[in-house]
């Protein structure tokens, strides 16, 4: 909307003054405020101290996402492949997520063992990588739920992948023999709901002679209302521990997603609409990143919101439509971006195009990306409510519950957990956020 609602115009003057004509790196150091080794942030002008404090506010506000932990000291020999993963355990799995299921792996593990739990349920568990890591080798017992058959399907085909190469690793080298048996991780194919309590999620696959079940729920990326689910649950007899880390924020159903703790329904505009939800999930240190190069990729902003100029001029009605990524956008002319981005939209990419509006808009191109980092900037703030909510809701409860940075937030930007248990743990939380060596 920032040619179609003029939202350069909704700024302060003296913003306008303060923003117009930064490049991408000084929008880097300048608002986000992260110059590089060794810079220090030099303002070209003075900038109004309405900024200045929002920039401030924000920061502050915003729950600390550097984790304990040198980042990332696995990938320093090879950028793709994790020194503390094994082989076996790589393979199929991308570096972002061999680091993850590791660190929220490792961190199950602990919080299995100080409470106490008999099995581990992983919500939305996709193709199963954090299920297998944790079966197959962290030796948990595992339960998978995830709603696409397809996944599941590939998931138990990765299972038996792994125990094959487990094996051939076990006759080459017998020193690293299991003392117990192996097993694989339980594939259920179930849809979750998060308004509903779901009985396979709270069926144990084995108990303790004389002891019910106590299980450990988490979700690496839970999306939208799923991490929703895994609350509501949370309040269940059977259920232990959690640690679950959320994704996809704009999928959060209104109401039943956000917000669920009474504390912060009681705040007056507390509200979040879709547009701040969906910006929650935009990676901050890897856009900086990008400003940083000032790559041309940038002026993507520009030319999706020029496009957007010329669909509701030919559709009024049609607000946002979902465009695919178009290839190369750095290499096409604005015209030719336009046309390609209708065909995508559905509309006749033939359409007569204003070029001199398309031409005075490609030259605010430095505008849009400023806009954009400034909504950025609030990203961190808008997902820390959301996470707060959560805390709340559970401590309202009179469950026990932190919020942990857990993974290097370059490699994977959603990277809070959060840790929850009926009975406190004292220091013990402490202990699940340990440094990688």
């Amino acid at each position: 909307e920032f040619f179609t609602d003029n939202l350069w115009g909704t700024l302060p003057c003296s913003w306008q003054e303060a923003l117009d004509g930064l490049n991408p790196p000084q929008l880097a150091t300048q608002l986000l405020g992260m110059p590089g080794e060794g810079e220090a942030v030099r303002y070209r002008s003075v900038w109004p101290l309405t900024l200045l404090a929002l920039k401030s506010t924000a920061s502050a506000l915003a729950f600390t996402r550097t984790p304990g932990f040198q980042t990332p000291s696995e990938f320093l020999e090879n950028p793709s492949q994790s020194s503390r993963l094994t082989a076996p355990f790589r393979k199929h799995v991308r570096p972002k997520k061999q680091h993850e299921i590791r660190r929220l792996g490792e961190l199950v593990k602990k919080l299995s063992d100080l409470t106490g739990c008999t099995q581990v349920v992983d919500i939305g568990s996709g193709q199963g990588h954090l299920s297998r890591f944790m079966s197959l080798g962290l030796g948990l017992v595992v339960k998978s739920i995830e709603g696409d058959r397809r996944l599941v399907e590939r998931a138990r085909r990765l299972d038996r992948e792994l125990l094959q190469a487990l094996d051939k690793e076990e006759k080459r080298n017998p020193q690293v023999t299991q003392a117990s048996p192996r097993r694989s991780p339980h594939h259920v194919v179930r849809w979750v709901e998060p308004t509903a309590l779901c009985p396979e999620l709270l069926l144990p696959l084995e108990t303790r002679s004389g002891c019910g079940a106590r299980l450990l729920l988490t979700g690496l990326h839970a999306c939208g209302d799923l991490s929703v689910a895994l609350l509501r649950h949370f309040s269940c007899p059977e259920v232990a521990a959690l640690a679950s880390v959320g994704c996809c924020y704009m999928k959060l159903s209104e109401p039943g997603g956000y917000p669920l703790s009474q504390w912060v329904a009681g705040l007056r505009g507390s509200e979040l609409p879709y547009r701040l939800r969906e910006g929650a999930c935009h990676a901050l240190e890897e856009y900086t990143e990008r400003l940083r190069k000032a790559g041309p990729g940038l002026r993507t902003h520009c030319y999706r919101a020029a496009l957007e100029t010329v669909i509701r001029a030919a559709r009024p009605e049609l607000r946002r439509p979902g465009v695919q990524g178009i290839p190369r956008v750095h290499e096409l002319k604005i015209e030719e971006y336009v046309q390609r981005g209708l065909q995508r939209a559905g509309l006749d990419p033939q359409l007569p195009l204003d070029l001199a509006a398309l031409r005075a808009q490609q030259a605010q191109e430095n505008r849009v990306v400023a806009f954009f980092t400034l909504a950025l900037l609030l990203a961190p703030l808008v997902e820390t409510l959301i996470l707060l909510d959560r805390l709340l809701y559970l401590q309202e409860q009179d469950f026990h519950a932190e919020l942990l940075p857990i993974f290097s937030p370059e490699l994977s930007p959603r990277n809070l957990v959060l840790v929850a248990t009926k009975r406190p743990l004292g220091e013990a939380f402490s202990l699940l956020e340990t440094e990688d060596s």
